[in-house]
């Protein structure tokens, strides 16, 4: 008689967001926001009365992540004043720190011992992502890297004009307006992805997703209808601070 027993065979359970580390990207100088940013580093800008990154760190503790990774490099010191070893948000934080500029994909080299899959985001993000479902979606598909996309309506204030191949004219549309999907700034990432990485050398995230993309692995988007916006244009840090103003419960406290 066998000595095994059905309860004997174990399955691994799906990660959760309590098993991934969080990376945020906050070592930009974000000189689109001068002069605020030549006081303080972009993630600390305020939002009302607490830094963009603070907003982003209880949302991430909403949602259940323990561990999280600021990749610094302009004005750390002031970042990790503010943050400290996080426990003020129910986080342990740790810090790497870039002594060259690396781009948005290069710090990712400085993690000491990555989690698969690895979460990865920009430090100046205002928005209500599910990250749960995300880190889901990714695992369900297979994927080696996930993309965060939203729409965005573009109006183009001219008149397009469509033709064929030998220049005949189709049709002309005034003005129209476009749907785009664009990625928020936020990713899910196979460890073995890291290995398109070279260590000191400068990657911003689109090359690291084509490369990955190249290489014949799967990248998947999850596309999300949240609210979302980035706080890197004086415009946009204005309209942040409009929709924060209106609803602080639902970047702080409201969950899916």
């Amino acid at each position: 008689m066998s000595s095994e027993s059905p309860a004997s065979a174990s399955v691994l359970a799906p990660p959760t967001c309590a098993d991934v580390t969080a990376a945020i990207l906050a070592g930009g100088e974000g000189t689109r926001l001068r002069p605020l940013t030549t006081v303080f580093p972009k993630p600390l800008v305020p939002i009302a009365d607490k830094p963009v990154i603070e907003i982003l760190l209880r949302r991430l503790a909403a949602h259940r992540f323990r561990n999280v990774t600021l990749c610094t490099g302009y004005l750390a010191e002031l970042i990790m004043a503010i943050c400290g070893n996080g426990s003020q948000y129910g986080l342990s934080i740790d810090y790497v720190r870039e002594e060259n500029k690396l781009g948005t994909a290069g710090p990712l080299t400085l993690l000491q011992n990555p989690t698969d899959p690895l979460f990865v985001m920009n430090g100046d993000l205002l928005t209500t992502l599910d990250f749960g479902a995300m880190l889901d979606h990714h695992v369900r598909t297979g994927a080696a890297a996930t993309i965060a996309v939203t729409t965005r309506k573009v109006k183009i204030d001219f008149g397009v004009i469509e033709s064929a191949r030998d220049g005949r004219f189709t049709r002309y549309i005034e003005k129209p307006t476009m749907d785009l999907h664009v990625s928020m700034g936020a990713y899910v990432l196979a460890r073995r992805v890291l290995e398109h990485l070279e260590p000191g050398r400068r990657m911003d995230m689109p090359d690291l997703i084509t490369r990955i993309a190249e290489s014949g692995e799967r990248v998947s988007c999850f596309n999300s209808d949240c609210y979302w916006i980035d706080i890197g244009r004086m415009e946009d840090y204005g309209i942040a601070q409009e929709q924060f103003a209106k609803e602080p419960e639902r970047f702080l406290n409201d969950m899916p």
